[in-house]
């Protein structure tokens, strides 16, 4: 999930070492395509990392302070090293630009996670989206039905040629030539979503990561396919998303047995820290899902990037930075 692209009102700090940390070390940068590089991280010992599915992501908390979450693209096969791809954000806030000018091989970093809410699960056959550096949590998805003998094929658009990273991959990992298609903007290239998603056959997964607009088209075109069929990773929450009016609400925490008034203009999140109940959080836009809470009674008002719609009829979960309440009570596993 590459995350420097994800907007934040406030930088968030990285909290102090704890046990749900992990140190590790820089193995390696290496250039993947104009303005992306990889990152090899391996611990220090050079024991094992926490195993980790398709799909996951890491926070990466830099000197500065600075958390970021980044998508896990390369083996869960190799247990001794993570690989994340950062492209260099003109509109940095700190992260991308500090991967790129300031991280050498050799630094300490620390981590933490893998967590994991755009899992890749087995089915009969798998379309795969990627826009941009989207294609992050794609790549080890392409690699594991590669590995599986699945039936694949994967459409990936890039504004140029020259930055669409991990290209020679993909083709290395394609089973005909027709697997894997690139669409370059710069050349003029376009993806064919509504005929790749109207030729869908039943029993096709589709997974998509990349731009918001992208991953609407994707779920505009899909909208004929059966539900639970797409599953998508967003940089961003839902356009339309927290454009309802904010009331007060009530929070009871279960396991704490305390309740804390959140106010209008607060966050769930935040009010509960405020109340002496922090609950750990990073993004505070509702995408890397650090803050997921069980709901036990009450009706969320959902506005993460996170849940399907399916999740979100469930109403047994909510990711406290952005979410609040339809109802004027919340009682919460906290």
């Amino acid at each position: 999930m590459a995350t420097e692209t994800v907007p934040a009102a406030v930088e968030p700090e990285a909290p102090k070492t704890g046990p749900q940390e992990t140190p590790v070390i820089v193995r390696e940068l290496r250039w993947e395509a104009a303005g992306v590089v990889s990152v090899l991280l391996a611990r220090p010992d050079g024991g094992r990392l926490p195993a980790w599915q398709p799909g996951a992501h890491i926070d990466l908390l830099l000197p500065t302070g600075i958390v970021r979450q980044y998508s896990l693209c390369g083996s869960p096969s190799d247990p001794f090293a993570y690989r994340v791809a950062v492209r260099r954000d003109a509109a940095s806030r700190g992260g991308s630009e500090y991967v790129h000018a300031f991280l050498r091989p050799g630094q300490p970093l620390r981590i933490r996670g893998p967590r994991n809410h755009f899992r890749f699960e087995p089915a009969d056959s798998y379309l795969f989206v990627a826009g941009g550096i989207g294609i992050t949590p794609i790549l080890p998805m392409a690699r594991q039905a590669a590995a599986w003998g699945a039936s694949w094929q994967l459409v990936y658009a890039g504004r140029t040629a020259a930055s669409m990273a991990f290209r020679d991959t993909l083709g290395a990992l394609a089973p005909h030539q027709d697997a894997v298609r690139v669409y370059p903007g710069d050349e003029g290239g376009r993806m064919p979503l509504e005929a790749l998603l109207g030729q869908a056959r039943p029993g096709t997964a589709v997974y998509a990561c990349g731009p918001g607009p992208l991953l609407d088209a994707v779920s505009d075109g899909a909208a004929h396919l059966p539900r639970g069929t797409v599953h998508v990773e967003r940089f961003r929450p839902r356009a339309g998303e927290g454009t309802r009016q904010d009331a007060a609400v009530e929070v009871v925490c279960a396991r704490s047995g305390r309740t804390v008034n959140v106010a209008a203009e607060r966050s769930v999140l935040d009010a509960l820290s405020d109340a002496g109940l922090p609950v750990a959080g990073s993004c505070r836009q509702g995408v890397c899902g650090t803050c997921e809470t069980r709901v036990l009674e009450g009706v969320p008002d959902h506005r993460d990037g996170i849940l399907s719609e399916e999740e979100r009829e469930k109403g047994d979960r909510m990711y406290l930075c952005v979410s609040r309440a339809r109802t004027p009570r919340l009682v919460l596993d906290v």
